[in-house]
């Protein structure tokens, strides 16, 4: 067993199950990576890497959507595992986001399979409708969540459990090409996040405030705080400036 108590697997766990059926029964945007990642944060007593490791797997997930039943990978189990295991282990923060996209990636996987599983309860909600037992369609419907739920929760549960064990395990054998590959993964999610999202947005109607919070967070050392609200300030001003 891990460093972790076993409040804190369950806990955990919960959190998985919870972010994974938010999108189908409550919509409190609980998926979100960096949602995830300040909850598992908290409940692990380090909110600044769950911050850190959410926010970052954040930006991979910027404007996707499972629109049309689509599966997308599943970054908010994997900012849990990574914020956990990070702030166990004591590994470097960009060797715990890397740990985070495989479980993200995988997710897609056990996702599909979870939809699968689901039409067992699609065909029951039509047996229960020819046989006019309306009724009993709403138990189906939240019978029909088990399988998302228990996507969840089995992969982040057992790494949890054995998570300690399986980190020393793979550092000590694991080869350094494969471990610096995480670390670079994890160095260079960010880039490519907000590249994905630079490349939907009307960059060259607004170069020059691109070039303004460059300068301000490279050469000012200005807070993404600041940045911020500079950046809400001049939204706020090319607004008025439209409605003129």
């Amino acid at each position: 067993m891990t460093g972790l108590t076993v409040v804190q697997i369950v806990l955990l766990t919960l959190l998985a199950v919870v972010c994974g059926l938010d999108p189908y029964i409550s919509g409190l945007q609980l998926s979100k990576p960096a949602i995830a990642g300040f909850l598992a944060g908290l409940i692990m007593g380090d909110i600044q890497t769950g911050l850190f490791v959410g926010s970052t797997l954040q930006l991979m997930v910027l404007g996707v959507g499972t629109f049309g039943g689509a599966s997308i990978p599943d970054f908010a189990s994997g900012a849990i595992i990574g914020t956990a295991l990070g702030v166990v282990s004591g590994k470097d923060l960009e060797f715990a986001i890397g740990l985070s996209v495989p479980v993200g990636l995988l997710m897609v996987q056990l996702d599909i399979l979870a939809r699968f599983c689901n039409v067992f309860f699609l065909h029951r909600i039509d047996k229960h409708i020819e046989n006019k037992e309306f009724y009993k369609i709403n138990r189906e419907a939240w019978f029909s969540l088990l399988p998302i739920g228990l996507s969840r929760a089995f992969p982040v549960a057992m790494p949890l459990f054995f998570g300690n064990q399986m980190i020393e395990k793979v550092t000590a054998y694991a080869p350094e090409w494969l471990m610096g590959g995480l670390r670079l993964a994890g160095a260079t999610l960010p880039v490519v996040g907000i590249a994905i999202l630079l490349r939907y947005l009307p960059v060259k109607k607004f170069i020059p405030f691109l070039l303004i919070g460059y300068l301000l967070a490279a050469y000012l050392h200005v807070p993404m705080m600041g940045i911020a609200l500079f950046g809400a300030a001049c939204a706020a001003l090319h607004f008025n400036k439209l409605n003129e």
